[in-house]
């Protein structure tokens, strides 16, 4: 065990009183603390001059430290590296309060910050940013690309995009002109001025950019590795296909409520020709087809990490998932369909590098499209149903394909029974963590002597299908829930009450 001489209480009684600490010595002392800081400031003085030069005389009397008081504020002998070092090592909860000490402190603490979330245009056109912050290299544009009229009695949100509306304009109106965001111009305008300040820039968020703007990003950003893009079409990833280390996107076609653009197969055969380093994709509101995933299939051989949300993707796509070759994780999300085909591909390959697959409030109800994706993803070792529509026992069944999954979590599904989950652990050989959560109709008294070994067996295991039945078991014993009803049963006689 590890002995900290600081921590311990331990005092022999052969020795006298323990000696002070350091910081004792110090906090009684000031004149040393001055000598030390000082002596700090003279070396770092004497190291700008050369070798061959002599101390001037005040240097030299400066070096007579039986003055009463050397300085009023040690802190300000502490050269920028030094406080720069100490300042880093502090939390974050401290750096508002760290600003208001001095100009000094606060020009300091800004070039600490390295992301920032953009609210006021102006700040960035009129140069002050990167005065305030000079080594950003996360900044998300969005916020302050939006437009927030005078009288914004109205706030519209989607889980992608916020905005205030005019309370005199109808809002269907407000977003379907445009009135919401900046013009392309000015973004480019932005987008040209970051570059130039931001030279270090990995991450970048922004809505409503041109091809222009983000070439320009892309010549003077060489290091840029992370860009989500808002209301994208195929003519803006001309831009973004010049970006070559790209690693993670993510493109937000269309937003129900707020704007429509149009990603289709000739934008996605740009992105896979130009962008042959992502790891990570997200397409939400993206329209497309087999084509257009089949070119970032092979164009893109590093991607890891597929993400759908929302998709408007044409039938038969899943069949292009086959030509990945390092894909590891396939995400769904908000989707109302997984495949609109009508038919069970049986001849859709598969990917065997794929180990997770995830559902997050979609709609299952299309059979022969999860049986075509379960057919794809034999290989799984993952799954996640989250808050998903249609999820009964039928379509959980087909999930028995899936032969050498380790790993199941299912969350608000309410369709699914007990029956069907035993069922489909069963057949499941290799089974290891199971987590079950507010899912209503499967039921403690259902579970089976054959379950109930199971459950036995698993290494992370997580019961909690009802939450009313977790909170009566969780009350049994502490009388609550009762007192209340013995109230209630007692009949009252009115006449007996005064006033009456």
């Amino acid at each position: 065990m590890a002995f900290s001489p600081e921590k311990s209480n331990f005092r022999s009684p052969l020795k006298g009183p323990p000696s002070p600490s350091w910081n004792d010595l110090l906090l009684k002392n000031k004149k040393a603390l001055n000598h030390v800081l000082f002596t700090m400031h003279l070396q770092s003085r004497s190291n700008k001059q050369t070798p061959s030069s002599s101390p001037s005389p005040q240097l030299r009397k400066s070096l007579d430290f039986t003055l009463p008081s050397l300085v009023s504020d040690p802190i300000s002998l502490l050269s920028d590296q030094i406080l720069l070092s100490i300042l880093s090592k502090l939390p974050d909860s401290q750096r508002n309060c760290n600003s208001l000490v001095s100009k000094r402190w606060l020009y300091l603490q800004g070039r600490l910050v390295r992301s920032i979330k953009l609210l006021d245009w102006d700040f960035l056109v009129s140069g002050r940013l990167f005065i305030r912050f000079p080594n950003l290299i996360h900044v998300d544009l969005v916020n302050g690309s939006l437009i927030s009229p005078g009288n914004a009695g109205v706030f519209c949100s989607n889980r992608l995009l916020s905005s205030h509306v005019d309370c005199n304009a109808d809002a269907k109106d407000w977003f379907l002109k445009e009135r919401f965001v900046l013009p392309s111009d000015e973004i480019d305008k932005g987008l040209r001025i970051l570059a130039s300040g931001c030279p270090n820039l990995r991450r970048l968020l922004v809505v409503n950019a041109s091809e222009l703007g983000l070439l320009g990003v892309a010549e003077e950003c060489p290091t840029l590795q992370v860009l989500e893009l808002h209301r994208c079409n195929d003519q803006v990833l001309r831009g973004i296909a010049a970006c070559q280390n790209l690693q993670i996107l993510r493109l937000i076609g269309n937003v129900d409520g707020f704007y429509k653009s149009s990603v289709t197969d000739i934008g996605l055969t740009i992105l896979a020709q130009g962008c042959k380093r992502l790891v990570r994709l997200e397409l939400s509101g993206c329209e497309g087809s087999y084509e257009g995933i089949k070119a970032i299939a092979q164009c893109c051989q590093m991607l890891e990490e597929l993400i759908l949300r929302d998709h408007r993707m044409e039938g038969g796509w899943l069949s292009a998932l086959s030509y990945c070759e390092n894909l590891n994780t396939l995400r769904f999300m908000s989707c109302k369909s997984i495949d609109h085909c009508g038919w069970f591909d049986e001849d859709v390959g598969s990917c065997p590098t794929l180990e997770r697959l995830h559902f997050e409030k979609c709609q299952l109800r299309n059979k022969e499209s999860l049986r075509t994706l379960f057919l794809l993803c034999q290989e799984v070792r993952e799954v996640i149903f989250h808050n998903c529509w249609g999820l009964d026992n039928e379509m959980f069944s087909l999930s028995t394909g899936l032969r050498r999954v380790k790993s199941i979590c299912l969350e608000s599904c309410s369709l699914l029974t007990t029956e069907g989950l035993e069922s489909a652990l069963l057949s499941w050989k290799e089974i290891q963590s199971l987590k079950v959560i507010s899912c209503g109709n499967i039921k403690d008294s259902e579970i089976s002597p054959a379950l109930s070994t199971l459950f036995s067996t698993l290494k992370d295991f997580q019961w909690r299908p009802d939450t009313k039945s977790l909170l009566s078991a969780g009350l049994v014993g502490t009388g609550m829930r009762k007192r209340g009803s013995k109230l209630f049963k007692k009949t009252c006689d009115w006449k007996s009450l005064p006033g009456a």
